[in-house]
């Protein structure tokens, strides 16, 4: 590939200086003039019926400005299924609903006030697992509805599934069940919202979706959107939880129209576990069938999802769950459907990975039991069935650049260097997982845009005013050293402007590993067209024709004669002053050519796909069942590799967070309450729990990406936890199909061999 001057070299954030030092400030960080404080009241029981509620103690607390509940607000209901409204009437359907909120002057006087409410419940019959949910006596979650049923079904059927499976040489079948984790972002949820004497709503949010979220705002509110500005502050980690609205938001858009003033409402760390969107909790029926030679020749899976009490991202996963079944490696037969039911449970959003990790835990796990059933090495078996550039899978996805095998090559040499070996009552084991995830967008609304608009001003400085929003994953960063490439000028002269939504353009959002595939080309395709104004007003003041010239190291020169030449700032400048003067902006907006799926699952839902290989070897010890992961090993196709600083980073974070996910995380709920609300509590690992990790960027450039880039966001953590599962089966010749494999789990599983 055609060496770049910013572009593919390794480039620390532009926001790092700032965030290491303590500088930046969070939304947490945000103060007003007379800003109130908001606190919320939450249900006690899992599904009760809301008897009383008396709010009088609490609106007598001297400093208290505003106490609401339902009957005090008018409300409309919000959601995929518009199935809850932020303050709760008539009954509650989990722990996480919100009672009553009251407004404040200060923190402490909202959390007193909250606690001199008093309520009165009757206690209903609750239900907490969709198996008993959908049963036909199973209490009612939502009394209108006729049972237990989302409205949500996704079933996809392509080719002969039966007739596969009737003459595979190997069939391999289980039930694979995973469990609530959470983000654990550093910063807790928190809404900021204060309105103006015309009526207009500004919110400061930490929305990975701002566009959205303030049309599903204004609609919450019985508002017009145009009345809704959305401000995003830095933001201290989401990981999916900012893809949704959630009623934290609606609320404090309520006590501050309520008491006109501005109302911050933030959670505790306690309130955090308890409240904030979770992975969502699911059981995956898969069988897969091969020939003799290990070719695969179908899959089948019925994934059962805890939908909780209302629907939320969480539900819509299988969506990705099918993408995974379907083209995870080449696989010519395919049958896959769902149930997702509601319970009492707290119900889950989207989280990195968004149900990809589930499928490809199963996935992984019975491409490794069917190399054994039929003889074959774990990675020859994934190298006979590997997707390829050209593919197009049962759901029509179309695979325009794919290294899958050089990926799978690639783990393969790095688990060959030397190794210490075991101690002592130890045991090696080394598990191989694949991945394959949309890189290109993911067409699940009509438009997948993103707009830009790049301008310079009188001094040269460049701004990019993007629609892509920042959450911590470097999109600044790597937006700006493309508009530096294109246009030739120096990267510390590209400002990025992306915070306030009366200021960008339009944008999906930040999600599906999108940004910089889909923002990275409306950024090139705006500073492309900036460029050639750029050189037309060049060309007169050099008295060349435009053609001649180029344009990189901050000047503008004739190609011929290179001595010829001019600062790109004076250039700029002269235009400002020159008779009739002219500004540099330019605008562009791109939407991939991608096509939604239809009512049968099918098209083409991204312009890319990204494919990595893992590998990781770890010990076991027989007498306690411990597992120390040694090494991790994580090949990607980056298509490019723009910023191999950042990319590298984002594959550490990902192994981070699928290690925990595999070996420690389990956010507890047990009848409808999380007993696991503080990081004593949740098992997150430390720094110091991390193996050695080795990641290899394996670029396969694809023409559509921006300078050949593909996305890169969630790949890491996608195949870690089927990697982690089938290497502990190296080692100890235990399968296990649920998460977390704890010590205690590994231990009994051993002792129950033993016996």
């Amino acid at each position: 590939m055609t060496e770049l001057s910013v572009v593919g070299k390794p480039t620390p954030k532009k926001d790092g200086a700032e965030k290491v030092t303590g500088r930046t400030r969070y939304l947490h960080d945000l103060v007003l003039p007379r800003l109130a404080h908001g606190k919320i009241l939450r249900a006690r029981h899992p599904h009760a019926r809301l008897v009383r509620i008396d709010t009088r103690r609490a609106a007598a607390l001297p400093g208290v400005l505003a106490v609401l509940t339902a009957a005090d607000v008018e409300q409309e209901p919000f959601g995929f299924a518009r199935d809850q409204t932020a303050l709760k009437a008539g009954k509650v359907r989990c722990v996480r609903d919100e009672v009553a909120a009251v407004a404040a002057e200060t923190a402490a006087i909202a959390e007193e006030a909250v606690a001199l409410i008093d309520v009165d419940y009757d206690e209903l019959p609750a239900v907490f697992a969709p198996q008993a949910a959908v049963r036909p006596d199973a209490p009612r979650v939502h009394d209108e509805r006729p049972d237990n049923l989302t409205d949500l079904r996704y079933q996809f059927s392509h080719g002969d599934v039966d007739r596969a499976f009737a003459e595979a040489a190997a069939v391999v079948e289980g039930v694979y069940r995973l469990h609530f984790v959470t983000t654990c972002c550093l910063e807790t949820m928190v809404a900021v919202a204060e309105w103006d004497a015309q009526g207009g709503l500004t919110m400061w949010s930490t929305t990975q979706v701002p566009f959205l979220y303030q049309r599903e705002l204004a609609r919450a509110l019985g508002i017009s959107g145009d009345r809704v500005r959305v401000i995003q502050p830095p933001v201290g980690g989401n990981f999916g939880r900012g893809l949704d609205l959630y009623p934290i938001d609606v609320i404090a858009a309520l006590l501050a129209r309520r008491v006109g003033r501005p109302v911050k409402v933030e959670f505790e760390r306690l309130e955090e576990f308890v409240a904030s969107p979770t992975r969502e909790p699911c059981e995956i029926r898969l069988r897969t069938a091969a020939d003799v030679s290990g070719r695969l020749l179908a899959r089948e899976a019925h994934v059962t999802v805890d939908n909780g009490a209302y629907v939320s991202w969480g539900s819509t996963t299988p969506y990705v769950m099918l993408a995974t079944v379907a083209g995870l490696y080449r696989v010519p037969n395919v049958r896959f459907d769902t149930t997702i039911a509601y319970t009492n449970n707290p119900y889950s959003g989207s989280m990195r990975g968004y149900g990809n990790l589930e499928s490809t835990f199963a996935v992984e796990s019975q491409m490794d039991e069917l190399a054994d059933r039929l003889g074959l090495d774990r990675l020859e078996i994934r190298r006979r069935n590997t997707t390829k550039s050209g593919d197009v899978n049962p759901q029509g996805f179309v695979v325009t650049s794919c290294a899958m095998r050089e990926c799978l090559e690639a783990v393969a040499d790095a688990v060959d260097r030397p190794a210490p070996p075991p101690e002592a009552g130890w045991r090696r084991g080394v598990g191989y997982a694949g991945m394959f995830h949309v890189a290109g967008g993911a067409r699940i609304y009509r438009s997948d845009g993103c707009g830009a608009i790049v301008k310079m001003d009188d001094f040269g400085k460049v701004a990019l005013i993007t629609g892509a929003t920042e959450i911590g994953q470097g999109s600044e960063t790597v937006l700006a050293m493309i508009v530096a490439e294109t246009l030739g000028v120096p990267l510390e002269r590209v400002e990025v402007v992306n915070s306030d939504t009366a200021v960008k353009p339009w944008d999906v959002g930040a999600h599906a590993s999108r940004t910089t595939f889909i923002a990275g080309n409306a950024a090139r395709m705006a500073a492309e067209k900036l460029r050639g104004d750029l050189l037309a007003m060049a060309a007169e003041q050099l008295e060349e024709p435009a053609e001649r010239l180029a344009m990189n190291d901050g000047a503008i020169f004739v190609a011929a004669e290179p001595q010829r030449r001019l600062p790109y700032e004076r250039v700029a400048r002269a235009g400002h002053y020159a008779p009739g003067g002219r500004t540099l902006v330019a605008e562009a907006f791109y939407d991939p050519p991608t096509t939604m799926l239809d009512k049968d699952l099918r098209g083409n839902v991204s312009a890319t796909y990204g494919f990595a290989a893992q590998a990781v070897v770890l010990d076991v010890e027989e007498a306690t069942g411990a597992i120390r992961v040694r090494r991790v090993v994580s090949a990607h196709d980056v298509g490019r590799a723009l910023n191999p600083l950042a990319a590298e980073g984002q594959i550490h974070g990902g192994i981070h967070m699928g290690l925990g996910y595999a070996l420690a995380e389990r956010l507890v709920v047990e009848n409808g309450q999380v007993l696991t609300a503080s990081f004593m509590d949740y098992a997150i690992l430390r720094a110091e729990d991390m193996p050695e990790l080795v990641v290899r960027l394996i670029e396969s450039h694809e023409a559509e990406g921006p300078f050949g880039a593909k996305g890169l966001g969630e790949s890491g953590v996608i195949p870690v936890s089927a990697a982690v599962a089938n290497a502990v089966h190296d080692a100890v010749g235990v399968r296990f199909t649920e998460l977390p494999i704890t010590p205690a789990r590994v231990r009994a599983a051993l002792e129950a061999a033993r016996r």
